[in-house]
């Protein structure tokens, strides 16, 4: 098989997978050599090859076989030093490119020399903010929407030599960002108690270095934050817009990556779309591996609410629950898993205080406020993100200016669903895509009325779509 085969069925691939999947994971991949029916690889990393083998080596091996080319098994295999797979992967990246393919590349391996240890730090000189001990891997319930985040935070927290740097993990209010960095810091400290392992959000890095500024001591503050073994830096977007604060994040950042120190970065969105986040560190950001952590699902909600209850149970000896009512939560209560949580705290506390069984009844009347607030009211930026994730385009493309069929198709379905599913405005509707004229809003909602009584995938697609962002 020849590189321009494997090319042609990389071409095939981007239509099964999706754009984003295809840059992320096939796009890295270097045929190194095929025979006796298996197709080899390289690829930058052992846990990128095993992400590849579990998801998409069948894709792979089907489009190969549908080729021409018979293949039985593919494999994969970490690039040898000096091999054009490991040149090209470890190529840094440019700092003015900020939206390339190439800047959405999982890092390749970086050996330098081990760098000499600093001298100990007593726990009180770091400033870093504390952990909680409730937030550990244990306690972190794994289901689909946040599998490839619970991986890769579990392979940094092995504490072996840098995958990827930084790796960032992104996704909305109580999602699990914070509990993976907890549970990285927790682990990494249990496995290598000499790390010096910092967390701190972005505020209180801003902080510091402001009081650094006042104080007329930033080459302390310089020299701590860059002799760390591994920096956490939780909801990176707070520095957005501030200049003085996005420059000293730049250096130490760059400092700690020559070092080959581990970093860990949150967001509540993609580095991509942090408005006011110089371009430089956009494209630090991008070198890494980018694990976007999806909205829970009902599976995942009930597996979190079961693992909970069985700690109630123990905490609350006696106390019964009947069946069905877990079931029930998880379906009403689908905001976030800080707000299922503390519904499940509230309900047994009230029924321990009250002395009855946690029954269907009690826990509408006990958590009837929250069961109002967690109605499903959709939003427009929802449907926006869905509606793009479905098609796989970006959600900045959403709301800009491209007129591609590929964006404007997806763009007037999520003007569409807007319409039909919130009680919004056509002016509302058009300034949340991009300030467009509401006359753009009503031609592109007619536009897929039209088509769906002529186009029944189109048709389904939109049934899907609602069928997910209403469950």
């Amino acid at each position: 098989m020849t590189n321009e085969t494997w090319g042609s069925v990389r071409e095939d691939l981007v239509k099964r997978v999706g754009r984003n999947n295809y840059v992320t994971w096939i796009e890295p991949l270097k045929l190194s050599g095929f025979a006796d029916g298996v197709a080899r690889f390289e690829v930058p990393t052992s846990f990128f090859g095993d992400w590849v083998s579990r998801n998409f080596a069948d894709h792979i091996r089907s489009h190969m076989n549908a080729a021409g080319v018979a293949v039985e098994r593919v494999e994969f295999a970490v690039a040898r030093p000096g091999s054009v797979a490991a040149a090209v992967a470890a190529q840094p990246v440019p700092a003015a490119q900020t939206d390339s393919t190439a800047a959405r590349r999982p890092a390749a391996p970086v050996v330098r020399p081990a760098p000499a240890r600093a001298r100990p730090v007593d726990a009180d000189e770091v400033p870093g903010a504390p952990l909680d001990s409730r937030f550990t891997f244990d306690s972190f319930v794994v289901g689909k929407p946040n599998e490839l985040a619970h991986a890769a935070a579990r392979r940094v927290a092995e504490g072996g030599p840098v995958t990827f740097n930084p790796l960032f993990l992104y996704g909305g209010v109580g999602l699990g960002k914070t509990h993976l960095m907890h549970a990285i810091a927790h682990e990494l400290q249990s496995r290598q108690p000499e790390l010096r392992v910092l967390y701190l959000s972005a505020e209180q890095f801003m902080y510091r270095f402001v009081q650094a500024l006042r104080e007329r001591q930033i080459m302390d503050f310089k020299e701590l934050f860059r002799s760390v073994d591994v920096l956490m830096v939780d909801d990176v977007q707070f520095i957005a817009g501030k200049d003085s604060t996005q420059e000293e994040f730049f250096h130490t950042f760059n400092a700690l990556v020559d070092q080959n120190k581990q970093i860990v970065i949150s967001a509540d969105r993609a580095p991509g779309e942090i408005k006011d986040l110089e371009d430089r560190i956009k494209s630090r950001l991008q070198c890494g591996l980018v694990v976007d952590l999806h909205p829970t699902d009902y599976e995942l909600r009930l597996g979190i609410l079961q693992t909970k209850a069985e700690h109630y149970r123990t905490q609350y000896k006696g106390l019964q629950i009947a069946d069905g009512v877990l079931e029930f939560l998880a379906h009403r209560i689908t905001t976030n898993v800080r707000v299922l949580e503390g519904a499940l705290t509230r309900l047994f506390a009230f029924a321990s205080l009250v002395g009855r069984e946690i029954t269907l009844e009690l826990a509408q009347d006990c958590l009837a406020d929250i069961l109002r607030a967690s109605d499903r009211k959709l939003t427009i930026e929802e449907i926006q993100r869905k509606v793009a994730e479905h098609y796989n385009i970006r959600l900045s493309d959403m709301i800009g200016p491209k007129r591609l069929r590929t964006i404007a198709r997806p763009r007037q379905i999520a003007m569409y669903l807007s319409k039909q599913l919130t009680p919004r405005s056509l002016p509302e509707i058009g300034r949340r895509f991009g300030g467009r004229d509401h006359t753009t809003i009503m031609h592109g909602v007619r536009k897929i009325e039209e088509l769906m009584t002529m186009d029944s995938q189109l048709s389904d697609d939109i049934q899907l779509l609602r069928r997910l962002l209403q469950g």
